[in-house]
Formats: C-alpha cells, structure tokens, sequence
C-alpha cells in the first residue's frame, strides 16, 4: 500500500511539473525574426498568401490569346506562359503555381484584401488605380484597335477626326472607355456591361465600332465574332501605362516580383511570347492623329 500511494505522489508531481499546452499538445516556437527573414524571397517565403506556393488571381473564364482553351494551368497564352517562366525565376516549381478563379473583374480592382499573392488579366496600371492598389513594373503595353462591321463608316477612316463620325460603344470601367472619351475625344460613348453586350450592340446595329487592346482584338476578330474585323490600329493611351501585375496595397511582396519579372524580361522571354501570341498576321491600317 505504501508502495502504490508513493508512486501515485510521484506521478502527479511530474504530471504537475510539466507546462500545460493547448489542445494536449507542445506549442511550437514562433520563428525568430532572423529566421522569417531567411525565408523570404523564398518559395517560402512568410508574406506570400499561402508559404509554399504562388497564388494567381485570374479572371474566369480566361480569354485567347492571352490564356488558351480557358485553362490558366495549361501555360498556353501570353499571360500564363508569362507567370511560369516568372514562377520558375522566382524558384517555384510549376505545381506550386495555384490559381484562384473567385473574384470578378470589379472584385479584383476595388480596394482591400485579396485572396491571391497578386493578380494578372490584362489589367492596364493607371494614376487611379495606383491610389489603391500597388502594381509590378509593366511588362506589356499594347496597341488599341477599332473593330468594326463591314459597312461601317470607319472603314476607310484616316484620321482622328474620321473616326468620330461614328457611333461608339465600350465596357463600362475599362481603359478602352477612357480611350474612346479622352484620346479620340469621342461623346456620348454608349457604355455596355461586358465585352459580349458591347459586340451584340454592334451586331443589333446599336454602335458602328468599339476599341480594344489589339491582342484581344485579334481573338475577338477571328474566333468571337468573326464578321467583325480590326479597321485600324491605334497608338498606344499614354495614360495607360500598360499592363501589371497587380497586388493590394502595400504589399511588400512587390519588389522581389519586380526583380524576377525584370530577370525574364532581360533574358527576352516577353519578347519572344509576344511574337508567339499577340501579334497580328497581317499588316493592318494605322492611325496616329
């Protein structure tokens, strides 16, 4: 009996001397300040959404030419292609690319948290957006083009002037709007909700011609809508200072994608994909003024 009650008092002076943890379990240590600091510029790195992988925001459904057969983990199409070579510079292996499909085109561009590292569908860094969000350096910047129906009164057209005898349409919140109304001083833009209603504007007889990025023109042109076709090519908005990656504000994850978008720019990756998918087969009429 001594024995037992002696062996009891040991056990529960042990039980007694050990620290208590949470859920019955050893707490493990956070990471010291130089060890998190090791981690990043890392695939590990602490400040990326999820450690480990690289989290893209893209929009669904993705579009030719810039994402091929609306599949962004494909790597065919500019964009895509583009993020796998950065990925890889980066020193994240092509399954550690995740791609987050949620937010619409409205959810991307507001202000606030975003559920992806940053964010790429042909979105165009201006003054305005800057204010609320941060972006990368640019890495494309693309011609407008008009397109238009045969028949149309800016076909032929040589001139600024020209073009605004016509009726036009754009997407409401796009850079092509801001072109149409600020550039070729274009009034009373019927303004559409998407892409699709603008063309069935067109088609309904509602507007002679719309702009867009020559690249999206392009696709538009030959698969879309076919009987629509690329009348001219104008110069790029200089207010428009072309596409970037874009992040929440004060991400401080900005400068080492810099540093990896400008390492596969140098080596001529863009370059070399933008004649890949972006550029047209033909030559194409241009209007500078």
């Amino acid at each position: 009996m001594v024995r037992k009650v002696t062996a009891l008092a040991v056990l529960l002076s042990l039980a007694l001397a050990l620290p208590v943890f949470a859920g019955g379990r050893p707490e493990a240590p956070a990471p010291s300040a130089e060890e998190t600091a090791s981690l990043e510029r890392t695939p590990q790195d602490p400040r990326l959404i999820r450690p480990g992988q690289l989290t893209v925001g893209t929009g669904t459904p993705v579009y030719p030419p810039w994402m091929l057969n609306d599949d962004p983990a494909s790597g065919e199409g500019f964009e895509n292609a583009m993020i796998y070579e950065l990925a890889a510079e980066l020193g994240f292996s092509r399954d550690q690319v995740v791609w987050n499909r949620d937010l619409t085109w409205d959810q991307t561009i507001a202000p606030g948290p975003k559920p992806f590292d940053f964010s790429i569908r042909q979105i165009s860094v201006t003054a305005e957006r800057q204010q609320i969000l941060d972006f990368s350096m640019v890495y494309f910047q693309p011609d407008k083009a008009v397109i238009a129906l045969p028949g149309s009164p800016v076909i032929g057209a040589t001139s600024f002037a020209a073009l605004r005898n016509a009726r036009w349409g754009a997407t409401i919140g796009t850079t092509d709007l801001d072109y149409l109304e600020n550039i070729l001083g274009i009034r009373n833009v019927q303004v559409f909700d998407d892409q699709a209603g603008t063309f069935q504007a067109m088609q309904g007889g509602l507007i002679d011609a719309t702009v867009a990025a020559l690249p999206t023109a392009l696709f538009v042109t030959a698969v879309q809508v076919p009987e629509t076709q690329i009348v001219a090519i104008l110069p790029p908005d200089p207010n428009d200072r072309g596409h970037g990656l874009l992040f929440e504000k004060d991400n401080t994850l900005v400068e080492w994608i810099d540093e990896g978008l400008e390492a596969i720019i140098q080596r001529g990756v863009i370059d070399e994909l933008t004649r890949r998918y972006l550029l047209p087969s033909e030559a194409i009429p241009e209007i500078n003024r």
